[in-house]
Parts: structure tokens; sequence; C-alpha cells
């Protein structure tokens, strides 16, 4: 759910030497934004003291979000676009200072596209918990040093209320649309059932109502990758030499695996060698091997360890039947007008998932059915599948 890295806008490749060459080296403890860093096009609100679901809160938290178009006087025409696990503000934009990569959704946001700027206030804030200027583990808190291990444990109910702050910050009563995908669907989701009053439109994107018992093993033994790592140092790894980058790298090609279809995989390398060294027993690789390694070790240098486990373990919490009586009764919350979309080759968060939440709306544009496009991407397919996606929002954003 790297949502701002080549390898998730564009079918898998194979791995070049300058691909190598490019994350030769130790990567920095942490891969996180921090204070003194370049500012990019973040801005930053600070929302005052978060309370969180299973009790105390996160004081002093701030906020870093970027926008994009212009807000009607009558504050109608605001868009929360809400990221995945590994996404940040930085939803259009080239890399820069600031920014290591490019925005993550260019193809469908922008003047003309699918969600319009021309038309729509687009903001886009990055999740707490998180590593790229929202208040995370790898914050610094009231006593100067990074929270580290006492950063508490979040669900996805705690970041749409630290969600639901930062937009009475900001000046938003309502959303004209709330648009997110896998994790930020999540978000989206519960946006839709926790303030049903706030939210104008909805687009629930290749996620869940509930994470299922599969999701939950998926996300385990991704923490666990990284928690077994020797300078993990249970989270307190901040002012060390070197940081857990070889769990986080490993957690990050577990991941990989679960985004792409095994039909992609398999079209794309096959059992091909990296290079002319045969990986049968004489040192050589598989050009898959190559790939997942790239890609974890290229992850480690824009992501932080604590965050990571932070958000899957968010992922984990989600069920937005939890204290409501069940799924059914907590969708019936909803009054939206609504697009659930999924990709017929998901293997993380399948179709039955988006078509559980289709039924048990009161509001959908297609009448209780999800949309389901066709992909060879696999969960990556509704950040790749440009035309596609954007032919269902505009459509959503055009009622």
């Amino acid at each position: 759910m790297d949502w701002q890295t080549s390898e998730d806008t564009v079918p898998s490749a194979f791995i070049t030497e300058a691909n190598v060459r490019s994350v030769l080296g130790r990567p920095d403890v942490t891969g996180a934004w921090r204070e003194g860093d370049p500012m990019g096009n973040r801005l930053f609100v600070s929302v005052g003291a978060v309370e969180l679901e299973r009790g105390g809160a996160i004081p002093g938290v701030r906020v870093a979000y970027e926008t994009f178009g212009e807000l009607a006087p009558d504050r109608s025409n605001a868009v929360l676009v809400l990221h995945a696990l590994t996404g940040d503000s930085h939803l259009v934009g080239p890399a820069g200072p600031g920014h290591a990569t490019a925005g993550w959704w260019a193809g469908l946001v922008g003047p003309g596209k699918a969600i319009d700027t021309d038309r729509w206030f687009v903001v886009a804030p990055n999740v707490l918990g998180g590593c790229q200027g929202t208040t995370g583990p790898a914050s610094l808190t009231t006593d100067g040093r990074e929270w580290g291990s006492r950063f508490p444990f979040l669900t996805i109910r705690d970041q749409v209320a630290a969600q639901a702050a930062f937009a009475d910050a900001i000046g938003i009563d309502r959303w004209a649309a709330v648009v997110g995908g896998s994790m930020g669907g999540m978000h989206a989701l519960e946006w839709a059932v926790t303030h049903p009053e706030r939210v104008e439109r909805l687009a629930v994107l290749a996620a869940p109502p509930v994470a299922s018992a599969d999701q939950i093993a998926l996300n385990s033994v991704q923490v666990e990758a990284i928690r077994m790592d020797a300078r993990f140092a249970d989270g307190d790894y901040y002012e060390a030499e070197e940081g857990p980058y070889r769990g986080l790298a490993l957690a990050r090609r577990m991941a990989l695996l679960n985004y792409r279809s095994p039909d992609e995989l398999n079209e794309r390398f096959a059992r091909s060698w990296q290079s002319g060294v045969s990986p049968l027993g004489h040192g050589g690789r598989y050009a898959v091997e190559s790939y997942l390694d790239f890609h974890g070790n290229k992850f480690t240098r824009r992501f932080d360890a604590n965050s990571y486990i932070s958000l899957v373990e968010a992922m984990s919490s989600h069920d937005v039947g939890r204290g409501r009586g069940g799924i059914e009764r907590a969708l019936a919350r909803v009054t939206a007008r609504t697009l659930v979309l999924g990709i017929d080759s998901d293997r993380l968060f399948p179709v039955p998932d988006q078509r559980r939440i289709a039924e048990l709306l009161p509001s959908t544009i297609d009448g209780g059915e999800a949309v389901v496009i066709n992909s060879a991407f696999g969960h990556d397919g509704f950040l790749i599948e440009d035309d596609a996606v954007g032919h269902h929002l505009a459509r959503l954003l055009s009622i």
C-alpha cells in the first residue's frame, strides 16, 4: 500500500543495476520527516489533545496536510482524500525537498481530472501515527524526545477522531465527499458511520467493513518481522547508529506480495533470473526476489518502523460494528451517497468485502451493488487503473 512509489503506479518491473545502486549504503535510523527537514508543500495545524478509544489521550496533536484547488466562499466544495498505509499528504506534485517521492494520485486529482480541482477543494492529511509530519512515534513529545515505545496504541476510530478535530481546525463542517482506499477506505467508512451529518458523498475503495482473521494474520507477521530485528530495541532506536531497517524491509516485502496479484507477478517475472548467475545453488537470484528486495530496501529510506507497526495494528482494529450492535446496524447510520469499489484480483481485501458494505448501506449509487473493476494488478489496481477508477469517482461527484 505504498501509494507513492513507482512500483505501485506502473506494472512491476525488473530491477536494473541503476536501481540497485540507488539504495546502496545504510539507511538513516528512520525515514520519517523530522523537525528541521524541508517542509515541502506541507501545511500544519494543531488540533489539541485527541482522546483515545481505549482511554487516555495524545496531547498536542499536530496534523500535516496539503490542499489542492480553491475553497468556495460557502465552504461547500471540500473533498477529503485519505491515504493508505504508507501514503501521506503529498497527493499531487513532484518529488523534491521535503517529499521523497512524487504525489501518489496525480492521475486522478487535478484540473479536469476525476477529482477536478477546478471545482473541488481537495484536502489530504497525513494520518495520526504516521511519519510524514502528523504526530506519530517519531515525533517529539513534551520531554523533547521521540515518543518511541511510549506512543499509545491507536484504532481506526482514534485516527478519524483526529481527522474530525483537524476538519474543525480548518473550518470544514461538512465534506462534499470523503474518499479513501485500503486503510483510507477504512477511515472513510468510519467517517460516514461516526459523523453521518458531515459526509455528503462517500467513496470506499478496496476496503472491508471489518478486518478478518486472514487480514489480521497478514498484519501480525509483518509486525513481528520488525520486532524481531535486534536494532528495533523495543521501539527506542532513534538515538542509535542503526535502526531496524532489515526488519522493516522484510515487512515491506511481505506486504508487497499481498498488494499485487499472482498473475501479474507470474507474467512479469516467471522464473527468470536477475542476472546470468544461476539461482540453482550458484548464488544467483530470481528476478522476483530482486524486485522484492529492492522495494523493501527503498521503503526503509522514507518510512519509520514504529509508524509501520502503529498503522498496521490500527488496521487490524478495524470493525465498524464494534460497540454498535454489529456491522449491519453501524452501516445503517450512513446517510451519504456512496460509491463502493473493489478489484477482481484483490487478494488482500477481496470483492466479497466490498459487496458486504454495498448490500448494507442505505444509499449506494449502484443500488446496493459494489462496482468491481477488472485489473491484473491486485489490490494496487485502484491506484493504477486511473481510467476505470476515475470514471466511477466522477459519477459519484457528479451527483
